[in-house]
This record gives structure tokens, C-alpha cells and sequence, in this order.
């Protein structure tokens, strides 16, 4: 590795050098992200996730720039190409590009107009006519050059030409040069093909759109790129050739001698026939590289709070998977998650829909009904809100409809505190038929899989969304529109950094969730589930040792975020690793000298002392052994053992009765939930059948560059209705006070 990496890093993002080498080694050491986060913070001097994820991915282009100048170098010095200016160019080449731009007059290409005229003899006729150095009339000077396959002067001019258009085309000075004028100063213009077919008018806002690269946001670059795979718009970067080809022309040929006009033509066909094009394809990648990193930012951001969002514990759970045709599927989930009950209702046959959703809300005593959010969601949310509506005053359902003929068998016992939310649904039909879905539920069909998801994922966001593909749980626009590959890792960084924030509970976890937890794989996750089933639960963590597969390397990885609430060693109940129990134990023996106060007892004396300056972070550190760092995050856990740090946010927003679209008016005042964040605003439900849109220039008072600044998913927010387009089923929303 070259020894300008790391400073060169560090510089970028503002660190010490320091900082950056023992991060670095970390990384290069096989540790994990999450465990380099919490428990190397003196090491790392308390760098925070996103500082080491951006550091990672900075240390790995870095790497890959420095491998490609060394086989750059290579190629170069193995064709007899390399030159004392070459070298040191490439020295000082700072992108991948700028190696490239480099490297193109010598790489191997397919067979060119250049190329050609070069077997013919006709590479020192150029360099004559570049060198200004052609003496003599077109005639005289090119007779040297006329053979059997060029006969006369004008073919001997014309493959000069050839080869001074692409040498000057790949001069890398140029095609910097321009690219960058480009970059700065050209307008993307964009058009609706003749004839091309969009009959939704998906892409009409683009059908004569013109905008400058440099202020074309990430979103609509995503828009306008996929209008064009469809066939539906043509699109073209508008720049200043002529003035351009004019600056090249003056720098190569100033003169007005024949040879000048020559060196003209060759300029201007250069730019048009081979340098524009290529500058063009150059900046919509990197219009589309940006676009793509941006959205991938979004997605991630969404993701993190969707799988953050507060579970809803020890609450009955009825899942309903909407549909019109194949009706709604039911599923009763008990307080822990545990599939109990399901049934099957028809919205066209409401009487009978009802009762069998009051009697089996009756039979398993279900508290929450979770709606998913697809199609027929609103109509199954207004027969459910009519269900929880016909109470009587003692908390017993009534049968309006056919009381008089069923007498006291109208009433069913009902929980009067029966309420309901909207789930997003997303990815449901995945995990349905997903071997982890298969592997759970092995007698219940596909169809009756989903909705048990969409029961728990109320109860446990986190633990029932990780058995989803991350991709497929709709978490920001243009999905789809960007690399598969890049948008699979970081959702999966995200996923990783969700479970690991949270912490795991050892005898509980699923192995779809242990996968995710700092260390193990799928193979090790399924090896601890099935110790477990094999052995009965975990009584404490350095039992993990025990789990086939799994090595000290993983134990210390992983065993920091995983829990035991019941374990005898109450350490083991906490975020402490094993390696800082030593550290834990003298704090112990310090202020809890009889050993049997609660760890959140000790934890407080010991605030206490600090505070009354009877003990310093430093002193306490020096008698431990343990780093100032991470002695207080050891107090830190002790405080909390069994600490969540989602149930510190506001839970679900649970309803009892249907919002309609009719109901909404101008200035009215909803609490809504947060299901999606964009570049333009925040898509929020208020409990009618369409999301409302919040512009980003109504999230708050003040200006607004980022909606993630100041919304994520998941949360709850007030919102005024500023305006409601029934017929194209709109809402505007403003969080503006």
C-alpha cells in the first residue's frame, strides 16, 4: 500500500493520521464494523459507524486506484511507452479517470480509422503536420507517403487527419480539460421520442425539459435514465462545441499555413466524431454514479428507520393480508409471536367478514389488528374501524344488524381497548415463499405465511423484517434503477448496524437475525439455533464457544450484542463484552463491596461519586485497566442492562376509527406516520386510503436541504392538510407550525 493512503485520508475527512492507521489495521485485522464501533473506541479514538463505513470505502478505492497505476505503469513500460513524463503524470493521477484519460492512447483497442492510416505508413505525415513542421507544399510533402494503397495526396491528408483527430481526442490534458468546461457549463435536454408510447403520462414533466448538469438532482437523473431504457424519452447533453473546437483548433494549429487548415479540420472532426461522444458518455456515468450513491444514501437512511422502529411487546396480534378476489387472510399471533389462529374473510360479504372477525378477536382475546397496506387495505381498514365501533358501553360487541333475532348471543365478550394501525406490507409475499417461511410454518401454505409476517413485524420490526430481503421492502424511489450489487451491500451494512445497535437475545433470536449479528454467517447462525434447540437455552455467553463452527475470532466478535436476560452472571444480561468483564468486576468490587445490588444500583453510585468529584473517569480507568472510553460506556450498560434503545421512541399510532378522503379539509390539524423519504419530501400516512405528500419545502420553517435532516421513517409527526385532489387521489401536508 502506498505510504500517501492514509494521510491522504485522513486529510479528506478531517482525522488524525493516527486515527486512520490503527482504524485501518482493525479493518485489515478481520473485525467488523459494529465491534470496531463499540469496543475499540480507544483505538479508533471514538469514531462513530458512518466515519469507519466511509473510511472503509475510501481506504478500498484508494487501494484499487493504487493497483491500477501499478498495472498502468506496467503496461505502459512493457510496450516501450514510458516516459519520464508519462511516469510522472501517472504519479500524480488522483481518480481513476485521470488514469484512464492517461492510459487511452495505449490501450488496446479495437481497429480504428487511426489505426489504419498508421499500418499505412502515415504516422510521421501527422506528427509532421502537429509539429508544424511540414515544409513545402501538400504535394511535396506527402509524396514520400503514396504507395499502391494510397495513391495520391488527398488519401495521404485524409489518414493524417485520422490519426491527428484521435490523438488529439485522447490527449489526456483535453479530455480533462473539456470534460470539466462540459461538466460546468452544458444542459442536459431531454425529449419525448416520436411515436413512443406512455400512456399514464409517467415521464410527461420530461417530454421538452432542459436543465444544467450541474444542478440536475439525483432523483430526476434516476427519471430521466429510465424513461430513456423504456424508449419513451431521447436525451442529449448541450455544450458550446463550437467554441470548443475553436480553443482546441487556436492551441493546435494558430497558424494560417495549408498544414494549420489541415490540423483544423482533423481538430474539429475529432471533437465531433470521437472526443464529444465519449465526454458525453463519461459525465452521464458519473450524472448516473452520483444519482445512484445518493439514492442509495436515501434507501439506507428509510431502511434504518424502518427497522428501528418501536416494537409493540406483549400485545395480541391479528394480521390481515388485504385483497379484494382472494379475499382478506387473517392470522392471531400470541404476545410472543407464536401463530396461533387463522381465517379467511370476503369484503363483499360484510356480515359475515365482521362476525368472524369479532368471534376470533373474542376467542384469542386480540388487542391490535395490523392491516397490511396493499391493495383493499383502506376497504379492510373501514371494516375493521366498523367493528371496533359497535361496543356497547361495557366493552361487548353488538350486532345491530341481527340483534332482535339473536338475542343475548349478539353480545361477545370483546377487548375494549381494541384498536388498529396500517402495516406496510412490503416484501410479505417475498418472505411467504422464502425457505425461512417454509422452514417455520412447513403446513401452512404461501398465502397464509404473509400475514403472520405482517402481525409480527408490529410486535418486532426488526427481528421479522431481517428475514426479508432488504431489497425487497420498498425503502425510497428508482429502486430498481440502480446497481443491484451496491444496493444489496449497503442495505446489508444497514441491516448489520440495525441488529447489532439493538442487541439480540440469545435463546430467542431467529437465525435470519443471528446472521446479521457482528461475526457470524449463515452457517454459524443456524449452528447456535441449533445448539439451542439441541441443548435447551444459553445459560451464559462463553457457552457459545461450545456452538460448532464457531471460533474464538467470532466469539469476540459477536458476543458483545448478544444477550442472555435470565442469565446467573448479570454481566451477561448487558452490552459489556466478556473481554472488559475483568474491568466490570473491579468497578463492582469498588462500589458494591456485599455484591448484591442491582447493576443499575452500582451504576448510579458510581455517577454519583464522579459527580461529587469523590472519583474521575481517569482514576476509575487507571484502576480498572480499562480505557476512559470504554469504562464509561461499561457504566453506561450497567445503567441499563437490558437497555432497548427503540422503546425510548413514541410507539405505533394505533386507531380506532377510519379517516376518508372526504373527510379531510384545508387547515385540519393530523398526527400521521412516516412510511417513505425522498428528495422532494416525506410521503406520510394519516389514515385515509393515500399518502399524503409533505414538500420538502413544508417540513419545516426554515430551509430545508435534506428531508432526512429532519424526518426518518417510522416517525410520528403533526400535520396540517394543505390541499386534497380527490379525483387524482392527492394530498399535500405541511409540518410548517
Amino acid at each position: 500500500m502506498s505510504d500517501s493512503i492514509l494521510p491522504r485520508i485522513a486529510r479528506e475527512l478531517g482525522l488524525g493520521v493516527s486515527q486512520i492507521e490503527r482504524t485501518a489495521a482493525l479493518l485489515d485485522d478481520g473485525n467488523t464494523v459494529p465491534f470496531i464501533t463499540r469496543y475499540r473506541k480507544e483505538a479508533t479514538g471514538g469514531l462513530d459507524e458512518e466515519q469507519i463505513r466511509q473510511l472503509a470505502e475510501r481506504l478500498a478505492y484508494l487501494r484499487g486506484l493504487e493497483a491500477r497505476r501499478a498495472e498502468v505503469r506496467a503496461a505502459l513500460e512493457q510496450g516501450g511507452h514510458l516516459t519520464p513524463e508519462l511516469d510522472q503524470a501517472l504519479a500524480g493521477a488522483e481518480t481513476l479517470q485521470t488514469i484512464e484519460d492517461i492510459y487511452l492512447p495505449f490501450r488496446p483497442k479495437r481497429r480504428t480509422r487511426a489505426q489504419a492510416a498508421r499500418e499505412l505508413g502515415l504516422q510521421p505525415l501527422a506528427e509532421l503536420l502537429l509539429a508544424r513542421r511540414a515544409g513545402g507544399g501538400p504535394d511535396e510533402v506527402c509524396a514520400p507517403f503514396l504507395g499502391e494503397h494510397v495513391p495520391d495526396t488527398a488519401a495521404a491528408l485524409a489518414g493524417a487527419r485520422d490519426i491527428v483527430a484521435e490523438t488529439v481526442a485522447e490527449t489526456a490534458s483535453v479530455r480533462q480539460a473539456v470534460r470539466e468546461a462540459v461538466r460546468r457549463t452544458a444542459n442536459l435536454r431531454v425529449a419525448r421520442k416520436e411515436g413512443a408510447a406512455d400512456e399514464k403520462g409517467t415521464y410527461q414533466a420530461y417530454y421538452e425539459f432542459s436543465q444544467p448538469l450541474k444542478a440536475l438532482p439525483p432523483y430526476r437523473v434516476l427519471a430521466i435514465n429510465r424513461g430513456e431504457r423504456e424508449g419513451v424519452l431521447s436525451l442529449d447533453i448541450e455544450s458550446s462545441q463550437e467554441a470548443f473546437i475553436g480553443s482546441l483548433q487556436r492551441r493546435y494549429a494558430p497558424g494560417q499555413s495549408w498544414a494549420d487548415g489541415e490540423v483544423r479540420a482533423a481538430v474539429a472532426d475529432g471533437f465531433k466524431r470521437l472526443l464529444a461522444p465519449a465526454i458525453e458518455r463519461d459525465l452521464r456515468a458519473e450524472l448516473t454514479a452520483a444519482a445512484e450513491q445518493h439514492a442509495l444514501v436515501i434507501f439506507a437512511a428509510n431502511l434504518r428507520g424502518l427497522l428501528l422502529q418501536p416494537p409493540l411487546r406483549g400485545r395480541v396480534v391479528m394480521g390481515v393480508d388485504p385483497g379484494f378476489r382472494t379475499g382478506c387472510k387473517l392470522a392471531v399471533v400470541d404476545a410472543t409471536g407464536k401463530y396461533v389462529e387463522g381465517a379467511l374473510i370476503y369484503l363483499h360479504q360484510a356480515d359475515r367478514a365482521k362476525e368472524t372477525l369479532r368471534t376470533l378477536c373474542q376467542r384469542r382475546g386480540v388487542q391490535v389488528i395490523a392491516i397490511g397496506n396493499g391493495t383493499a387495505s383502506r376497504e379492510t381498514e373501514a371494516l375493521v374501524a366498523e367493528v371496533i365501533r359497535m361496543k356497547d358501553e361495557g366493552g361487548r360487541m353488538k350486532d345491530e344488524g341481527r340483534a332482535s333475532e339473536r338475542a343475548d348471543s349478539s353480545f361477545i365478550l370483546y377487548p375494549s381497548s381494541l384498536q388498529y394501525t396500517i402495516v406496510s406490507e412490503a416484501g410479505a409475499s417475498v418472505y411467504s415463499a422464502s425457505p425461512v417461511a417454509r422452514e417455520e410454518f412447513p403446513d401452512l401454505d404461501a398465502t397464509e405465511r404473509g400475514n403472520i409476517s405482517i402481525a409480527r413485524r408490529l410486535q418486532d420490526p426488526l427481528a421479522e423484517l431481517v428475514k426479508i430481503d432488504p431489497k425487497a421492502l420498498g425503502v425510497g424511489l428508482y429502486q430498481h434503477d440502480v446497481d443491484q450489487k451496491a444496493l444489496a451491500a449497503r442495505l446489508g451494512d444497514v441491516v448489520e448496524s440495525a441488529v447489532n445497535y439493538v442487541g439480540v437475545d440469545l435463546n430467542t433470536a431467529s437465525a435470519p437475525l443471528l446472521t446479521y449479528v457482528a461475526g457470524l454467517n449463515t452457517k454459524v447462525a443456524k449452528a447456535v439455533v441449533a445448539h439451542r434447540d439441541g441443548n435447551g437455552p444459553f445459560r451464559a455467553r462463553k457457552e457459545l464457544l461450545k456452538v460448532k463452527g464457531l471460533g474464538p475470532k467470532a466469539f469476540e466478535q459477536a458476543a458483545g450484542f448478544l444477550r442472555i436476560p435470565d442469565a446467573p452472571e448479570p454481566l451477561d444480561r448487558t452490552a459489556i463484552h466478556p473481554e472488559s468483564y475483568p474491568a466490570a468486576r473491579k468497578l463492582l468490587d469498588l462500589f458494591d463491596g456485599d455484591g448484591g445490588s442491582p447493576l443499575p444500583e452500582v451504576a448510579a453510585r458510581i455517577r454519583a461519586a464522579i459527580r461529587a468529584g469523590e472519583a474521575s473517569l481517569a482514576d476509575l480507568a487507571e484502576l480498572t485497566g480499562a480505557g476512559e472510553l470504554t469504562l464509561a460506556d461499561i457504566i453506561e450498560y450497567m445503567a441499563r442492562p437490558g437497555r432497548d434503545p427503540r422503546e425510548e421512541l413514541p410507539p405505533p399510532l394505533l386507531r380506532a376509527d377510519v379517516l376518508k378522503l372526504e373527510d379531510l379539509a384545508p387547515g385540519m390539524w393530523l398526527k400521521g406516520t412516516v412510511r417513505n423519504v425522498v428528495d422532494f419530501g416525506a410521503f406520510v400516512d394519516i389514515g385515509v386510503k393515500q399518502d399524503g405528500l409533505v414538500h420538502v419545502s413544508e417540513l419545516s420553517g426554515h430551509f430545508v436541504k435534506n428531508p432526512l435532516d429532519v424526518v426518518q421513517v417510522g416517525d410520528q409527526v403533526d400535520v396540517r392538510v394543505l390541499s386534497v385532489d380527490a379525483a387524482r387521489g392527492r394530498i399535500a401536508l405541511s409540518m410548517r407550525k
